[in-house]
């Protein structure tokens, strides 16, 4: 398996860690990843401050997000 290094979004939902190695799980957080990885970009591409506040609530907000929903997956 090739290593490589993980991207911003993929850090902030963790990506790696699924104990239950449930596909749904890896599915709906690379999902997240990949909008707080836009987010991320969008940020540093622009020098409105109040532009930057809304990526980062918004990067907050699917991080929250992303948790609730492997815990809606994982629920027994």
């Amino acid at each position: 398996m090739e290593n490589k290094e993980l991207t911003y979004g993929q850090r902030m939902v963790g990506v790696s860690f699924n104990p239950s190695g449930n596909a749904l799980v890896d599915a709906v957080k690379q999902g997240y990843a990949n909008v707080i990885d836009d987010m991320a970009n969008l940020r540093e591409q622009t020098d409105d401050q109040e532009k930057k506040r809304l990526c980062s609530i918004a990067i907050t907000e699917a991080q929250s997000a992303q948790m609730w929903a492997v815990k809606a997956i994982t629920w027994k």
